[in-house]
C-alpha cells in the first residue's frame, strides 16, 4: 500500500506547485498591467487671456485677449485634447472657445472655487486623458501645485502668456513644464483681483 500512496503524493505535490506558479504568474501579470500600462495624464493649463478693464466683476476679453485665444487654438489644437474646462467667468470661456470650436470638444464649466474637485477628477475619472484648463492667476498655480507637489506662486496680474504642461506618470509622479506662448506679456507686475478659491 505504501507504493500506491507515493504516486498520489507526487501528483498532489505537482498540482500544488502548478497552482502556486499559476497564482504567482497571475500576480506578476496583474502587477505589470496595474503599473506599467497605467495611463499617462497630460494637463495643459493657462490663465485666461487679456481682459477688458470694465465691468470689474465679469469682463469680456480685450482684442488682445481674443487674439491670444486664437493662438491657444493654434498651439494646442493638435495635442489630442479630450476635455476642456473653464470657470463661470466669461474671460475663461472666451479663452477656450476657439480651441473648443477647432477640435469639437465641448467646454465643461465649473466654479472657480472648485479646484480641489477638479484635481480629484483629473486623478480619477480623467486619468489617461489630455486635459486643457483655462483658469485664473491664483487657480492655475493652485492646480499645478496640487498635481505636481511643487509650489507655484500666483501669476502676476500683468502676465497672460504662461502655459503649464503637467505630465502625470504611471507611478503618480508628475513633471511640470512652464512655457511662454503668443505675444509676450509685461512680466511680474501686480497681483490682480484674484477669484475666490474656497467654498
Amino acid at each position: 500500500m505504501e507504493e500506491i500512496r507515493e504516486p498520489k503524493t507526487r501528483t498532489r505535490t505537482v498540482v500544488v506547485f502548478a497552482m502556486l506558479f499559476a497564482v504567482l504568474g497571475a500576480v506578476v501579470v496583474f502587477a505589470y498591467f496595474a503599473t506599467f500600462l497605467r495611463p499617462v495624464t497630460t494637463v495643459i493649463l493657462v490663465r485666461h487671456a487679456e481682459k477688458n478693464p470694465e465691468p470689474k466683476d465679469d469682463p469680456d476679453l480685450s482684442p488682445e485677449g481674443f487674439a491670444r485665444a486664437q493662438e491657444i487654438a493654434r498651439v494646442v489644437g493638435g495635442a489630442g485634447i479630450n476635455s476642456i474646462f473653464a470657470t463661470q467667468y466669461k474671460r475663461t470661456q472666451q479663452t477656450v472657445k476657439p480651441l473648443s470650436d477647432r477640435i469639437g470638444v465641448p467646454v465643461t464649466l465649473l466654479q472657480s472655487n472648485e479646484t480641489d474637485e477638479l484635481v480629484k477628477r483629473i486623478q480619477t475619472n480623467l486619468r489617461g486623458q489630455t486635459i486643457f484648463i483655462a483658469g485664473h492667476n491664483n487657480t492655475v498655480p493652485a492646480i499645478v501645485t496640487a498635481l505636481s507637489g511643487e509650489t507655484y506662486s500666483t501669476i502676476p496680474e500683468s502676465e497672460f502668456d504662461n502655459l503649464f504642461i503637467v505630465t502625470i506618470y504611471r507611478f503618480g509622479k508628475a513633471k511640470v513644464v512652464k512655457l511662454k506662448y503668443g505675444k509676450e506679456s509685461t512680466q511680474g507686475v501686480g497681483t490682480g483681483t484674484m477669484v475666490p478659491m474656497n467654498k
